[in-house]
């Protein structure tokens, strides 16, 4: 698939994302007018969403500007692009609802993990490890590029696993729609990493 495709893919699938930020611009007084209370899985989805987007832009820059290869500074551009937008949304959000913006010590409860109780913010589903994150700065060429892809990749399994469960649990609908662009762009993503493991970075 040539980038311009891609893009226009990408374009598509974040449409519903768009849509769903115009929103955000609504105070949380509008939310309440239309019905719309968020519950503890609107809030903590967000929370932890941002937090989880966050060590996706730290990847993303360890490798911009970097000699990874074309492939790589292209997937790059995008999710830092795309997830630096979600961030600012899903902050904007939360404020509106007067819910703290900062990074949560313990995540996942409104998944109900660990009976309810959640678990450290490091053990969040797909995040990389500080041996990881060190990897990634000190690698060179297209083996930091492979690297990249790899992280990455496990990166968005967590990520899509956490927007799939906030589909279900969410009670408004512009934090539903936020999940499903989010596991739907992810998810392609994902496929397009699969490939250039397989083809462009298989000897990295």
């Amino acid at each position: 698939m040539s980038t311009v495709d891609r893009r226009r893919l990408l374009g598509a699938l974040g449409a519903g994302l768009f849509g769903a930020a115009t929103l955000g611009c609504a105070s949380a007084e509008a939310d309440t007018a239309s019905g719309e209370e968020p519950n503890d899985a609107d809030i903590g989805f967000l929370s932890d969403m941002a937090a989880h987007h966050l060590q996706a832009l730290a990847m993303c820059e360890r490798v911009l500007g970097r000699e990874t290869g074309g492939p790589v500074q292209s997937a790059a551009t995008e999710v830092l692009r795309n997830q630096s937008y979600e961030v600012g949304t899903m902050h904007a959000w939360l404020r509106d609802w007067g819910q703290s913006t900062a990074t949560p010590d313990t995540v996942m409860a409104w998944m109900g993990m660990h009976e309810g109780a959640g678990m450290p913010a490091a053990m969040m589903p797909g995040l990389a490890s500080d041996e990881d994150m060190f990897a990634l700065a000190t690698a060179e060429g297209e083996s930091r590029g492979r690297l990249w892809l790899e992280l990455m990749r496990a990166h968005h399994v967590g990520g899509v696993a956490m927007a799939d469960a906030a589909v279900d649990l969410v009670a408004t609908d512009k934090v539903r729609r936020l999940a499903g662009t989010q596991s739907a762009v992810q998810t392609y993503e994902i496929a397009q990493y699969d490939e250039l493991l397989a083809t462009t970075y298989a000897n990295a």
